[in-house]
């Protein structure tokens, strides 16, 4: 899968403007936002959370990215074909099936203490059409991964940024275009959950 930066960590990060100091902020801001966040403390305990979240809303057709980097995801979506369930990473097969797909599971780089919002990196047309077109949209993050405000993102981004696609989501998608009403999920995912993880994921496959 292309990426704007294959190692957001080693290449990006340190810790004057990445700290799970702001864990707390981004917890609470979530909530405002509308997002599902779970907190994990191993990417065991992450596993068990996603199985019983595809089980609830009965999803059959999956599209999943960032397995490749991340070997414990890559585990999980192997998991989860069970049960008559299609698990699609394959770029083609992501794209000839995300019109009718029940979910989407993808990763993100860092979450935004100020906002709730998480950074994702889209540079892959798979990453895209996996956070936008399912009516469920799951995201793993590390939850020390995060940054006071949307200034020091861009700080971040900076780092590694050269060409590609960057976006922040910030709770399910959400309109009020029609006679000033609410709605959610017009122009994308009606639900996102975001699943932090305390344990790192390299190197532990």
């Amino acid at each position: 899968m292309e990426k704007v930066c294959a190692d957001w960590s080693a290449k990006a990060f340190d810790e004057q403007l990445v700290s799970g100091k702001y864990w707390d902020e981004f917890a609470e801001n979530t909530k405002a936002a509308a997002t599902e966040l779970i907190h994990a403390g191993t990417w065991q305990e992450a596993e068990q959370l996603l199985q019983g979240l595809v089980q609830d809303m009965e999803a059959k057709e999956i599209l999943a990215v960032g397995g490749e980097e991340n070997p414990r995801l890559g585990m999980m979506y192997q998991h989860l074909q069970s049960d008559g369930r299609m698990v699609y990473t394959d770029k083609f097969a992501i794209a000839e099936h995300a019109p009718q797909a029940d979910l989407g599971i993808s990763t993100a780089e860092f979450g935004v203490g100020e906002s709730g919002s998480v950074c994702v990196d889209t540079a892959s047309y798979e990453s895209r059409v996996t956070g936008m077109l399912p009516p469920t949209h799951i995201v793993f993050l590390q939850a020390d991964h995060m940054v006071k405000n949307i200034d020091t993102a861009f700080r971040v981004i900076s780092k590694v940024y050269k060409k590609g696609y960057m976006g922040f989501i910030t709770g399910p998608s959400r309109t009020a275009d029609i006679e000033r009403v609410l709605s959610l999920g017009v122009h994308g995912p009606g639900r996102f959950i975001v699943i932090a993880v305390d344990e790192p994921a390299q190197g532990r496959a």
